[in-house]
């Protein structure tokens, strides 16, 4: 056997077998991830209201899960998170009659390329408090779900199957147990399934369903056929007759119906055909004879993406249509008119039968609520459900993150609020596909491609400079006649060598080096083209060509880091290609896989060049395989490394793989459903969600020690500091393990949704009953502070700064001893002066610690622990030095003693006047008592504010004002501040001579 199997062998050991009280995958799940946002809405294409609570809706975003508003939409909360194993939902039914019990059916209707496959339906019986799972697993995409309004039990569901295959969980589904058991009543074949159901308001027996051949390939959209139409049964489903008598005669796609209470015999579908009948049909009588009343392009404007239709529950001539635009027509469909939703690409409407002022509506931005009748919206910055692309990270400190958000714009984001940093830069150059890359070393510059179109991007003046490879328009055509096949996310890529070398990719790689205004093609075809994939997408009645089914793209590229010129490339039908001399000569190296799978993420290793691995996906092939395969010889031989029973599970398609850039054998895995990590270089995998959502993970960035991704719908993600994740095998070794800790630097302000500034410090403990301490040192020696377990300190109120909204970080808290891994963030800061009151004495609210090196020493039981760290000033500071801040350290030392000394001369004069009034009070007060106290109050009052309305501020409140006035920022300290603290020390020591004269008296 070989040293590297012994080597193996070992490692999955420590991942699965207890050691010294815990194992690597129990441990794992102690880190928690932190979200930065965007709070800007995402796709949502399910929404829906409650008649009898008009402040309550729930929505279903595309890859956010279920959200829930009881205040008309001015704050969200998911409510499915931990529930569902699956972001996408398709449809929400709410009984209106009980408004606690609610049905979810997932999969959205919306079946573009980066649609999420459902996983069945969910039920709430508390109003999405908790769910449970009812069955129809398999069915893929659903686009309706329908309760009795008399029976929360008996539940329809229109399936419209798997998105991108063929598969026999189609159909009509009804549940008469609340989701117990189902039956199949409507089935035509395993490509055929149901866009919509609808149950007449009047008589629930009666039900109407659209027939819909939908699927998508990578290479095209399939929507339509001979077989679709309208299905009817006036017998809860038990018989069906296809209605035909006005409809469409030829092809028939997506359909979408609407019915008013106001009056159920009226019933509307809006129907995908050929031949120019497709449009709004309208039936009088139930369906038995059908109105062709409209054409109006917008409303079978990208079929397979919207096709919705809304009827007023008021009146049956009032609808709506949701589709590129969002329009109303007032005459039964007859003619309309647009009307104006917060963002564009509308795809689902509920109106409050009880007040039809009252709506909730759907599109691309997000959700939003209406009070009068569209007039004015509730906010879609409220809604974290973004859709992600990728993500690129800049080099300042606080680092930015980069992406393309879908339906949105290219933006970026603070990895840390801190300081006056803004919230947030939305367009930062190409549009909603990015990607966008900061230009290393100048993150003013950024390069972002729109559909293939490359722009250099100034943030200083806001404008981009458009240098598209071979400048022309790409939109429209059969791919086989295209110059340049650019896929609509096409990569860029800046060599880590050199930040004026740029990649950008068609079916060629090119390379720029001036900012593009002029490319070089410095490879050959790198991809599979095979002729009858290049086809124009959009059948067999839509055209729909946008670049998003260009097959035939090279969809990742990477350079080595540790390699100039060392280049890999995989493209989107399944071809991998490696250079080891920037582009002269390239080797076709692809894996022995299954074809036509898309390339999605490239990584070459920071550790040996001839190492690399590359993650597959194939889910737009029906697919659900994970495919993720290591070289270590350039691509000659490949390993796979998820086979589908070594921890990663078989039905969770991977999207991207990343190696640590400090610890070989660690990598991340980005899957279709989360993400997964593998100490032992993929030999096994441990699930890595805790409180990540449920979401595709699509891209993974490892930044100064930071794990940063972007997700389909639920924007950028955070795991702060993974350093201790590269020795946990060495770490369940030990008894006692001190990781190595980042520098901790002096940002003074801070957001909740960013970690508190300071020293945060990981320790690994075998065992609970182990007393621990952690004495923080300087370089010298000198304790700085000193903490134990048991023993917490309580919570400090820290003035908020009103200019900039961010609170002082909290004094440090106690020493945790848990079995596991422990965390304790000390806040860089001394402790506080001294307290009349002993819960607050000398706690960690003190100066600010100085620059340098400081020395954290851990003492687990008998075991001594040391691990150094630096204490760094904020790189952005450019008025202030390494000497200043040691001025003010001093300085404010020296404040915070002297407002000791002045707070024990309050509590003696305190204790005097407290003495004497007693006296007063029990005896006949003598006039030199009375003159005694005149004279301790008269000194009392010169150290403390008297009491009263803007009351002159005494000794002590002065103090803490020059207290407050040296810390705000990091700074050298003032010459009025050094003059004024002599003016207080003068001032006590006069105070203090008066009291005492007092006591001599």
């Amino acid at each position: 056997m070989s040293k590297r199997s012994l080597l193996q062998i070992a490692l999955f050991t420590l991942l699965s077998i207890p050691v010294l009280g815990q194992d690597v995958s129990e441990l794992l799940k102690s880190y928690k991830f932190r979200t930065v946002g965007p709070n800007r809405g995402g796709r949502v294409t399910a929404v829906m209201g409650v008649e009898t609570q008009p402040s309550v809706f729930y929505m279903g975003a595309t890859g956010g899960g279920v959200w829930k508003t009881d205040d008309y939409g001015i704050s969200w909360k998911n409510i499915s998170d931990g529930y569902f194993p699956t972001p996408s939902i398709g449809a929400i039914a709410v009984y209106q009659k009980q408004p606690d019990i609610l049905y979810v059916g997932t999969g959205s209707d919306g079946i573009r390329s980066n649609v999420i496959t459902g996983k069945g339906v969910y039920k709430s019986i508390n109003a999405g408090k908790k769910w449970e799972f009812v069955g129809l697993k398999n069915t893929g995409q659903i686009g309706a779900v329908e309760i009795h309004p008399d029976n929360p039990d008996v539940v329809y569901v229109a399936a419209i199957g798997q998105a991108f295959g063929k598969n026999e969980d189609r159909g009509i589904y009804k549940t008469t147990d609340g989701g117990a058991s189902w039956n199949k009543i409507l089935y035509h074949s395993d490509s055929v399934g149901f866009s919509d159901l609808e149950l007449a308001p009047d008589d629930p027996n009666t039900i109407y369903a659209g027939a819909w051949r939908g699927e998508r390939k990578p290479w095209t959209i399939i929507s339509g056929s001979s077989e679709g139409g309208v299905y009817k049964s006036t017998d809860g489903g038990v018989n069906w007759v296809k209605l035909t008598n006005g409809l469409p005669t030829a092809l028939i796609g997506k359909i979408d119906f609407a019915v008013s209470p106001a009056n159920p015999n009226v019933v509307y579908a809006n129907i995908e055909a050929s031949e120019n009948q497709g449009g709004l049909y309208r039936s009088d009588d139930r369906g038995a004879n059908w109105e062709f009343v409209s054409d109006n392009s917008n409303l079978t404007n990208r079929p397979f993406y919207y096709t919705n239709i809304y009827a007023n529950p008021r009146n049956e001539n009032v609808l709506y249509n949701s589709a590129l635009r969002f329009l109303k027509s007032e005459n039964g469909g007859k003619s309309w008119k647009a009307l104006r939703t917060p963002h564009g690409d509308n795809h689902d409407i509920w109106i409050n039968p009880n007040d039809t002022s009252i709506w909730i509506q759907a599109n691309d931005g997000g959700a939003n609520v209406t009070l009068n009748n569209g007039k004015s919206w509730s906010t879609q910055s409220n809604q974290p459900t973004a859709e992600l692309y990728q993500v690129d990270v800049d080099d300042q400190t606080p680092y930015w993150l980069y992406a393309g958000q879908q339906d949105n714009s290219t933006m970026a984001v603070p990895s840390k609020q801190t300081g006056a940093a803004r919230s947030t830069i939305f367009g930062v150059g190409g549009c909603e596909t990015g990607p966008a890359v900061p230009k290393p070393g100048n993150s003013d510059v950024v390069y972002s491609n729109c559909k293939g179109r490359f722009g250099t991007f100034d943030k200083r003046t806001g404008q981009e400079m458009q240098y598209y490879v071979g400048a022309s328009n790409i939109y429209g055509h059969n791919p086989k006649d295209l110059k340049f096949r650019f896929q609509r996310v096409a990569p860029i890529h800046i060599s880590p060598h050199n930040p004026n070398v740029v990649y950008h990719t068609s079916q060629y790689v090119h390379k720029t080096m001036d900012d593009g205004k002029t490319w070089q093609i410095i490879s050959p075809d790198l991809t599979a083209f095979e002729d009858e994939y290049q086809v124009v997408p959009g059948a067999p009645i839509t055209r729909d060509v946008t670049g998003e089914e260009y097959f035939s793209t090279i969809y990742a590229i990477q350079e080595s880091k540790i390699q100039e010129g060392l280049i890999w490339v995989g493209a989107n039908d399944g071809p991998v290609h490696v250079t080891k001399d920037g582009g002269a000569n390239w080797e076709r190296v692809t894996p022995d896989m299954p074809i036509g799978g898309r390339v999605d993420a490239v990584e070459p290793s920071v550790h040996n060049p001839a190492k690399a691995y590359v993650a597959i996906l194939r889910y737009q092939l029906n697919d659900y395989a994970p495919y993720i395969y290591k070289t270590e010889d350039y691509g000659k031989t490949w390993e796979l490394i998820t086979t589908g029973d070594n921890g990663l599970p078989a039905d969770y398609p991977t999207r991207v793989i990343r190696e640590d850039p400090n610890k070989e054998g660690v990598l991340y895995a980005g899957t279709e459903f989360g993400l997964f990590i593998s100490l032992n270089d993929g030999e096994t995998w441990n699930e890595f969600n805790n409180n990540l959502p449920v979401t595709p993970i699509t891209d993974m960035k490892i930044h100064q020690d930071d794990l940063v991704m972007s997700t389909m719908g639920r924007g950028f993600w955070i795991l702060d500091n993974i350093s201790s994740i590269r020795s946990l095998t060495e770490a369940v070794q030990e008894t006692a393990y001190f990781f190595n800790p980042k520098d901790a630097v002096r940002f003074r302000m801070n957001s909740r949704q960013s970690p508190q500034p300071g020293a945060n410090l990981e320790y690994y403990i075998a065992d609970t009953k182990q007393d621990v301490r952690l004495d923080i040192l300087t370089n010298s020696g000198r304790v700085v502070r000193s903490f134990v377990s048991g023993k917490s300190e309580p919570a400090v109120d820290t003035e908020v700064d009103m200019a900039t909204g961010f609170s002082n970080a909290p004094a440090s808290g106690g020493l945790s001893n848990k079995a596991g891994i422990n965390r304790f963030n000390w806040n860089m800061r001394h402790h506080g002066g001294w307290s009349a009151n002993p819960n607050r004495s000398y706690l960690g609210n003190g100066p600010m610690v100085s620059t340098g090196t400081y020395k954290a020493r851990l003492t687990i039981g008998g075991q001594v622990l040391e691990k150094e760290f630096n204490v760094r000033l904020d790189p952005r500071a450019t008025l202030v030095n390494d000497a200043d801040v040691k001025m003010q350290e001093a300085l404010a030392l020296a404040v915070r003693d002297f407002q000791g000394e002045v707070a024990k001369l309050i509590k003696t004069v305190g204790e005097e006047r407290k003495a004497l009034e007693n006296s007063l009070n029990q005896e006949r007060a003598s006039k030199r008592d009375q003159r005694k106290k005149e004279a301790l109050d008269a000194v009392y009052y010169q150290l403390v504010t008297p009491p009263g309305t803007y009351m002159q501020p005494m000794l002590s409140a002065q103090t803490g004002y020059l207290n407050s006035m040296i810390g705000r920022a990091d700074q050298q300290p003032g010459k009025d501040a050094y003059d004024r603290f002599e003016e207080l020390k003068s001032k006590f020591q006069e105070i203090k001579k008066e009291f005492e004269a007092l006591k001599e008296d």
